[in-house]
């Protein structure tokens, strides 16, 4: 490999000191199946270890925030469906809050109740697909079937309440469109046995494995300080040490009046992550249930909808707002200037901070041990590259 080649394929090769020894320089992505979609990554490696890693993104791009300027408020919320595509429901809530938060609107209690069961759902939909691709990336495809099955039927809830599996464009401004379903109580008195066997058995299947342990204990571990300055948020920094989540540090709606743990773990390696998604994943169930009997106790004419325009026209001004999403922060910044239109719109999406920290995650590590990183980390590739 010459070095104007070189330079091509990994430009800080011109600025840097030849190192020490035959480097090669590998293009894993965007093509792969282990990139979790449309991710690129150029690695340096000297055999199997990883010198360094530069991600690249930039294939997936749609302009989802400029997309936003040229609709109106309610237009946008289906865009917000394909940013987290795994848990389209809490990005729906996020951006629907920030909207809310601007016109100064409060959501009557029914619908806050809905939005809550319907979030914390997606939060185990997410998570379970998190930890069955991290076993499939690992070479464990059987806890991936278990966890599947389970957020079908999540998805089956979803498509009761408001037609949708995926994709949901869930609520509208100032509450919900639509009701739980008659029988959410039946359904969700099934499904909550089912995701605490399938988390049982994968839990078996994998936790004590000692293939499991070995491709996961001890890799990509990351300090508290260094996951705090580079802005990590959700699972990834809770598995840290860092106690920090929204829902309990800057509660909104009811979460300050449930019951729930915030699971941490100590080293931040690709195991802490497994374990804190796995132990969310119960936590969401206590909550739904706690949310489920606030809403069993609520009038059946309850509104589900605040007092809004036809047209929404926020007054002029900016704002910024922010939940705990599956995979961390998620926040959205309006500009408003009085029209029915937004003049400007910036995500923060949780998934974006934390890949700035991959070069330093898996420098020194094993090419396989760059895959483990990646899938623990739950990189969206929809959030990522708006």
């Amino acid at each position: 490999m010459t070095a104007e080649s070189q330079c091509r394929i990994y430009p800080e090769a011109i600025n840097e000191p030849e190192p020490s020894g035959d480097y090669v320089h590998i293009n894993i992505g965007p093509s792969h199946p282990a990139m979790h979609g449309t991710l690129r990554i150029i690695t340096t490696t000297d055999g199997e270890s990883v010198i360094n890693a530069e991600p690249e993104i930039g294939y997936l791009h749609r302009g989802v925030e400029k997309l936003g300027e040229n609709l109106n408020y309610t237009q946008f919320i289906p865009l917000t469906d394909r940013l987290n595509y795994c848990s389209a429901a809490a990005n729906n809530v996020a951006y629907e809050m920030t909207v809310e938060k601007l016109m100064g609107l409060e959501v009557p209690e029914k619908a806050q109740l809905i939005r809550i069961i319907l979030m914390e759902l997606a939060r185990i939909a997410d998570h379970q697909v998190c930890v069955g691709i991290l076993g499939v990336d690992l070479g464990a495809f059987t806890p991936f079937l278990y966890l599947f099955i389970q957020r079908e039927e999540i998805y089956e809830i979803f498509e009761k309440t408001n037609g949708t599996r995926l994709t949901n464009t869930f609520g509208r401004i100032g509450g919900v469109d639509t009701d739980l379903p008659e029988d959410f109580g039946p359904m969700w008195n099934k499904l909550r046995d089912g995701i605490r066997k399938a988390n049982d058995e994968t839990d078996r299947l994998l936790t004590h494995n000692r293939i499991f342990m070995d491709r996961a204990i001890g890799v990509t571990p990351f300090s508290a300080e260094d996951a705090l300055n580079w802005g990590f948020t959700g699972p990834c920094l809770r598995a840290c040490g860092v106690k920090r989540d929204l829902r309990r540090d800057e509660p909104y709606y009811m979460y300050d009046s449930f019951q729930f743990k915030i699971p941490t773990g100590e080293n931040g390696d690709v195991f802490d992550r497994y374990m804190v998604r796995m132990i969310e994943m119960e936590e969401s169930v206590k909550i739904i249930d706690q949310a489920y009997e606030m809403y069993r106790q609520m009038p059946e004419d309850a509104p589900l909808m605040a007092r809004v325009p036809k047209i929404i026209k926020p007054p002029a001004g900016e704002v910024y707002h922010a939940i705990e999403s599956p995979n961390g922060e998620l926040g959205f910044f309006i500009k408003s200037d009085g029209t029915s239109n937004p003049y400007r719109i910036k995500i923060r999406p949780p998934c974006y901070m934390i890949y700035q920290a991959f070069p330093e995650l898996v420098q020194g590590e094993m090419i396989a041990d760059l895959i483990a990183c990646l899938s623990s980390l739950n990189i969206i590739a929809g959030e990522l590259d708006r």
